[in-house]
């Protein structure tokens, strides 16, 4: 009775001990590669979450938390197109890891995922990866795009709505009517575009808009170019600056020449009226 007891405690003991051998101290890669073999269901994928965002400027603090659905003794943290971890932790049973980039440059952007692993399962098995995470570092986002929608033909038509459409989700977006200092509307948007809705009798005017992050405006775009809409709904197209400036430099130069050719014309006559 003693022997077999002593047999499953070895067995237990063997069970407990399988696993990876590459050590998991955050900032640091083992002293080999992981071989991950293909995970089963029942190890299901982690969640992967940014703070203070998604979308930061450069050197910008942000800590990357993997979260578990169940307890787990190693996470590591993946960047696309590198087979080595970026960063691995080794816990005790516990859901969650966090793995701090500190002063996050250009070069650290890309797509994230997370795994993490247990010593009950058999030597190389993870969890399903996390759903990716995109991180973006730059110092402005690209310019959005504004104009205004057809309304469907089953809508009355008293409203008009105007899209600024960005590239990047889960953004705050801010329209603005040229003249006004506040803005006009906000809208929160998990898609890369919202749509502000105006109320048709008061539309008529000159528009822009921009977006931001949601968490604090870290990161800002430019605003879009000016739409106007007429008063009958219409969108008259953004206000080409470049070619108003331009026609406006010809008009001025067309008057010092014209001012040029008088005074040059009232001098010759001056000068034939002397004796």
């Amino acid at each position: 009775m003693a022997l077999v007891l002593i047999l499953q405690l070895l067995t237990l003991w063997s069970l407990c001990h399988t696993g990876t051998t590459w050590t998991g101290t955050q900032g640091a890669r083992g002293p080999r590669t992981p071989v991950y073999s293909e995970p089963p269901p029942s190890h299901p994928k982690p969640w992967l979450r940014a703070q203070p965002a998604a979308v930061v400027s450069p050197g910008i603090n942000v800590t990357l938390t993997c979260q578990a659905p169940q307890v787990a003794w190693r996470f590591a943290l993946f960047k696309s197109g590198e087979t080595a971890p970026v960063l691995s932790q080794e816990v005790f049973l516990k859901q969650l890891a966090e793995f701090f980039l500190e002063g996050v440059t250009e070069a650290q952007a890309g797509s994230y995922h997370c795994r993490y692993s247990s010593q009950l399962w058999a030597q190389g098995v993870w969890s399903q990866p996390s759903d990716a995470l995109e991180l973006l570092v730059t110092a402005r986002l690209p310019r959005p795009s504004l104009v205004a929608l057809s309304a469907p033909a089953e809508t009355p038509g008293d409203t008009v709505s105007l899209r600024c459409a960005g590239r990047v989700r889960n953004m705050s977006f801010v329209l603005y009517r040229v003249g006004e200092a506040a803005p006009l509307q906000y809208l929160e948007a998990a898609q890369p575009w919202a749509d502000f809705p105006l109320p048709r009798a008061s539309a008529p005017g000159t528009y822009t808009c921009y977006y931001h992050t949601l968490a604090a405006p870290y990161v800002l775009s430019e605003r879009s170019e000016q739409l106007v809409i007429s008063p009958d709904g219409g969108a008259s197209g953004s206000v080409d600056y470049t070619r108003g400036n331009l026609v406006r430099l010809g008009l001025a130069g067309l008057v010092l020449v014209s001012l040029a050719t008088l005074v040059l014309w009232d001098w010759r006559s001056w000068s034939r009226a002397q004796p």
